[in-house]
């Protein structure tokens, strides 16, 4: 592989030698010498950008200026919002995500090939790792079969999926896939791939030393800001313009310091850490920016704690969190078995490029928060939203009023009655309590039973702590002959092989065994809502059949509405051990921190402290099983895959032969017919409204994600292909079928549509005003030649980085997006797909314009010299024949966002430079 860099006309570049190795090097102190500004104040996340700007100054694409403008940063006061071309080294995939990239390129091929180019130009110029680890699911559990029958299952279900990624690692060059059951992308990123400082020949074979750097098609790739390496999740559009050459258009960020102080206290653990660090940045407000943690305590957190929190940037809302090289840095790599020439180069050129935090380190922030760690409390988090922070001690109370609320039942004081003693005479909710049979006995299911209680999600389980916390946890509640409760369908699926290692050499597996954890898989499982079916059908009928608000307590990252399980309206994010905790309560409604949680063998009460391991229990089984062989063990073959996938049979060709019976893969439409010249930008006239959405719609709203029934439209399009239901696999497994994902696109179940009245699920109005599904009432739209448009609320578009959120949008025909404010990643994709977003000005939204959907839309000032984050005329025709016209902000935010809008999209900008090239 080779690293084109720039021609270096301040004469920045240096040679460090380490271990008898000569390294060129691009030096920022020499940038400062050179009299190019002030910088080494700057915070080390943004000395990495500014190194970038140094490597490939060109005077074209990165100029002189774009160097000076991080010192102007600093002057500013951690502010200079200059737009930038950024070129990460890498780029890191999964497979949800992954192969409606690889379609597209694949397409893009075929697209070149009609544009008289070479179809070889069609290639990832900078390394390409795709990890499969978002197919597998959890259909067996709670017995020693449950992994091999749920890896089979994957298989049978992903074979076409698996054919195609497999053509693709042997058609592109630089291009490599990890293979099914071997771990979680960010994790396995985290221990093996990422190393901190990445070296490479540049065009004159010189050997080069610098950050290592990535995009990656998952939001959370982000988790390896803990290890000192920037990365952020980009929609696939933009990473796989990336991954062609493509500069990311980025502004130079903010910066927001968050100062760590003190020690987590006994009993304590990172889960509960992250989510009080969540709940405290969302409110600060962080979209958009880079947040990087410094202070004392950093010198007291582990790495795999600072993984954890940086993995949770996208649910804080910022672009990254990160924290800086230090001796903990070090350490970690020699812990998981990076080579040791690398680690001497990565501390070298920490310290003599800037980037190291010392005792001194002290940089310039834009703003800064503080958290005194001593202070942190076991806590949950949910029921729906990860910065829904709760102490445990709230628990059960705040369970309580969920529930009342739901049931129509008023819990404020002032509502109430006065009690003969002055307090409130609050009525319970009514108490659904439902029988059912499960493994031949009866039991009673109602509001706040757990009926899923899953250790998921590379979140916590690359974290040793937590794990073998939740596996002491399972060994102190066997010895008392307490197990899960009946009705909770438990999981394990750890982030990578070398957590079953450890688990296994703990002697803790067999403990988690008997509680119902057994190994499921190594991938994401009920964290992106590949929970599978509850444990027994009886269960899913008696929550749906009468209302009840069923509960789900997983280690992962999301717990949005709809995402977890069709079955369960509230979910919470909480601990490895408090997982197994919850398993064994079973019910929400207690309060763990002072009820018993379940009665032991002798039929005494068990509280929870009875079965919490100390600090000390946990950190000496994790220094005597979590080993450098380990780690050096189970990536030995990493790219090589059981007998399972060196089974897999392709056929070796430069394009790809379309099967046109395959629901899995299709060729998509975004290329065919595609001129040579881009065209203009045009404006919107009497557009229809397609959906009216409240706040804080995510990308699993907007996406298609888990499980459909076969009354879909995704669902009716198989069945019609005679596929049948059992077979159906989730919309993540389709994501290459252009057709099943555009039916599902705004369909999730819990999405409301303010057009209808109060009615949940993806439905919209037809041409003659009529309840529809959105996507039919999308098609007729687009057959009568109409335009749509959509509105919605706060954080339009949170949440994961789905690509698929904005193609959808884009296949459904949707010209503008029009919302009070868009996350980071979805206002990309949309740009990327050639759909504007636009945000409402002087505090007008959706509401104050009274919108109801039945309204038609234009949007004018679009055609012609169209300026970025211009102001622009939206005039809005009511039923009633009243006319207003507004102003609303187009958030094409850059110059070359305009240029894609112009191709209709980032990758037809690529194409056709690459066709002409």
């Amino acid at each position: 592989m080779t690293v084109q860099v720039g021609h270096d006309s301040q004469n920045t570049r240096k040679t460090l030698t380490v271990g008898g190795k000569s390294y060129n090097y691009y030096s920022i102190p020499a940038a400062e010498a050179a009299g190019l500004g002030e910088f080494s104040k700057l915070p080390a996340s943004l000395k990495v950008v500014l190194e970038n700007m140094l490597r490939f100054e060109d005077g074209k694409t990165v100029s002189v200026n774009d160097i000076k403008a991080f010192s102007d940063w600093g002057k500013l006061g951690g502010k200079n919002p200059i737009e930038i071309a950024y070129r990460p080294a890498r780029v890191l995939m999964q497979d949800f995500t992954g192969v409606p990239a690889v379609v597209d390129l694949a397409a893009m091929r075929d697209g070149i090939l009609g544009l008289k180019g070479s179809a070889a130009k069609i290639n990832p110029l900078v390394p390409v790792d795709l990890v499969i680890d978002h197919s597998v699911m959890i259909d067996e559990f709670g017995n020693p079969r449950a992994f091999q029958m749920n890896v089979d299952l994957e298989y049978e279900r992903n074979m076409e999926r698996y054919q195609f990624l497999k053509w693709g690692q042997g058609a592109f060059n630089n291009f490599r896939v990890v293979p099914p059951g071997t771990g979680i992308c960010h994790q396995v990123n985290l221990e093996y791939l990422a190393q901190t400082v990445w070296t490479d020949t540049d065009q004159d074979g010189n050997l080069v030393a610098y950050p290592d750097t990535l995009v990656g098609t998952d939001s959370h790739t982000t988790m390896v800001n803990g290890l000192a390496v920037l990365g952020w999740g980009v929609g696939g559009i933009e990473a796989e313009a990336a991954m062609l050459g493509q500069p990311v258009s980025m502004l130079i960020p903010e910066v927001v310091g968050f100062k760590l102080t003190g020690k987590m206290v006994e009993g304590t653990t990172a889960t509960d850490l992250v989510l009080k660090v969540v709940q405290m940045l969302r409110k600060h407000g962080v979209v958009n920016k880079f947040v990087e943690f410094y202070g004392e305590g950093l010198d007291h957190l582990p790495l795999a704690d600072r993984a954890t929190i940086a993995n949770m940037a996208p649910e804080y809302g910022a672009t990254c969190g990160f924290f800086p090289i230090d001796d903990e840095t070090l350490r970690y790599l020699r812990n998981t078995g990076r080579d040791e020439d690398r680690i001497a180069l990565v501390e070298a050129y920490a310290k003599e490029n800037g980037f190291w935090r010392g005792a001194d380190y002290s940089p310039i922030y834009t703003s800064t928060l503080a958290l005194d760690m001593g202070e942190i409390v076991p806590a949950i988090s949910g029921p729906k939203r990860p910065q829904d922070y709760l102490p445990l001690t709230d628990s059960a109370d705040t369970f309580y009023k969920l529930v009342s609320s739901y049931r129509g039942i008023d819990t404020s004081v002032d509502a109430k009655e006065m009690s003969d003693e002055g307090g409130p005479v609050v009525a319970p909710p009514k108490d659904p309590r439902k029988t059912v049979q499960v493994e031949g006995k009866d039991y009673a299911i109602t509001d706040g039973s757990v009926v899923i209680a899953a250790i998921t999600s590379c979140t916590n389980t690359s974290n040793p702590y937590v794990m073998i916390g939740a596996g002491l946890v399972a060994r102190k509640a066997r010895a008392l002959g307490l197990t899960r409760k009946p009705w909770v369908k438990t999981s394990l699926a750890p982030g990578s092989q070398v957590v079953g290692a450890y688990l296994e050499a703990a002697n803790l597996q067999e403990d988690l065994d008997a509680l119902g954890f057994n190994l499921v898989g190594y991938g994401c499982t009920t964290c992106i809502g590949n929970s599978g079916p509850l444990g027994d059908a009886a269960i899913s009928k008696a929550i749906n059949d009468n209302d009840l608000v069923a509960a789900a307590v997983l280690s992962g990252n999301r717990n949005f509405e709809g995402r977890i399980s069709p079955d369960v309206r509230a979910n919470f994010l909480a601990s490895p051990p408090l997982v197994v905790a919850y398993a064994i309560a079973g019910d929400m409604n207690i309060d763990l921190t002072k009820d018993p949680i379940a009665q032991d063998k002798d039929g005494n009460d068990v509280f929870l402290k009875d079965i919490w391991p100390t600090n000390k229990e946990i950190s000496d089984l994790v220094h005597a099983t979590v080993t450098r062989e380990a780690f050096q063990s189970k990536y030995a073959d990493v790219f090589k895959g059981d007998e399972k996938w060196q089974g897999v049979e392709v056929v070796e060709a430069e394009t790809y032969d379309w099967p046109p019976q395959s629901t899995y893969i299709q060729n998509p439409p975004y290329f065919q017919g595609m001129g040579p010249q881009a065209g203009v930008i045009s404006d919107i006239t009497d557009a229809r409204v397609l959906a009216v959405l409240g706040d804080m719609i995510t990308t699993d709203h907007i996406s298609p994600a888990g499980s459909f029934k076969a009354t879909t439209p995704a669902g009716k399009y198989l069945t019609e292909r005679q596929v049948a239901l059992k077979d159906f696999n989730s919309y993540g497994s389709r994501r290459g079928n252009h057709e099943v994902m555009m039916r599902g696109t705004f369909a999730n179940i819990r999405i409301k549509n303010e057009m209808l009245d109060g009615v949940e699920g993806g439905y919209s109005k037809g041409l003659n005003g009529e309840q529809t599904s959105i996507y039919d009432a999308a098609m007729e739209y687009m057959d009568a030649g109409v335009p749509t448009v959509i509105f919605g609320g706060i954080e339009y578009g949170a949440g994961s980085s789905r690509d698929w959120a904005a193609k959808g949008t884009a296949l459904l025909g949707v010209k503008a997006v029009v919302a009070e404010s868009f996350e980071r990643i979805h206002r990309s994709n949309l740009v990327g797909m050639g759909v504007i977003p636009f945000e409402f000005t002087n505090g007008e939204t959706r509401k104050s314009l009274g919108l109801t959907g039945d309204e038609v839309i234009s949007i004018g000032g679009l055609a012609g010299d169209l300026k970025p984050l211009s102001n622009v005329p939206m005039t809005i025709t009511y039923k009633d024949g009243t006319v207003k016209t507004t102003q609303i902000k187009c958030r094409i935010d850059t110059a070359i966002e305009i240029e894609y809008v112009q191709n209709g999209g980032v990758l037809h900008y690529v194409l056709r430079n690459l066709a002409k090239s």
